[in-house]
């Protein structure tokens, strides 16, 4: 047999590792989409447990999405503890959710940096991630920037007929929304 074709026992060892090495990545490969589907499918449960009023379950199964990594799922947990007062671990959330460009992560963090709640106020902040989440069409920080243009806020200047573009496309997105729940 020609001694290309002969796997001597280096080779063979080699092989071993290359064969060893590739199957433990395809397994963590494969582990870590069942968590990103797990996370995905606790989001929704959690969605559902929320809706029908359970606070315990639902709060349980966001924070275990949450920490696998899912950004939709860190965004809400930081709503909850927001809503929760517990401002500084929202923020946290939020920031981790953000930095995924989750939309409503961006805009809670806007949010918080706005209002100064969990973390030290800062306005050039806030109207960053606004607009971060304004450009993904989340009609909660185009409706805040709205506010923000029509009063003046944030430093930008006051325009009335901006605030109402602003406005108008945070209904029209909006509206499709409220139709379907009907």
């Amino acid at each position: 047999m020609p001694s290309a074709l002969r796997l001597t026992s280096p080779r063979l060892a080699r092989c071993n590792v290359c064969l060893a090495r590739c199957s433990v990545w395809l397994v963590g490969l494969l582990l870590c989409g069942a968590a990103l589907a797990d996370a995905s499918d606790d989001t929704h449960r959690a969605e559902a447990a929320w809706r029908s009023g359970d606070l315990i379950v639902a709060m349980s199964l966001f924070r275990r999405a949450a920490e696998a990594g899912h950004a939709p799922a860190q965004a809400r947990l930081a709503d909850l503890l927001d809503a929760a007062e517990q401002d500084s671990e929202a923020v946290d959330w939020y920031r981790k959710s953000a930095e995924q460009g989750e939309a409503a992560g961006e805009y809670g963090l806007g949010r918080m940096l706005a209002n100064g709640e969990g973390i030290t106020r800062n306005a050039e902040l806030a109207l960053q991630w606004y607009r971060r989440a304004a450009e993904k069409n989340h009609a909660p920080a185009l409706e805040a920037l709205a506010r923000a243009t029509r009063s003046g806020d944030l430093g930008l200047a006051r325009d009335v007929a901006a605030a109402a573009a602003l406005d108008a496309r945070a209904k029209a997105l909006r509206e499709p929304a409220a139709r379907a729940a009907r």
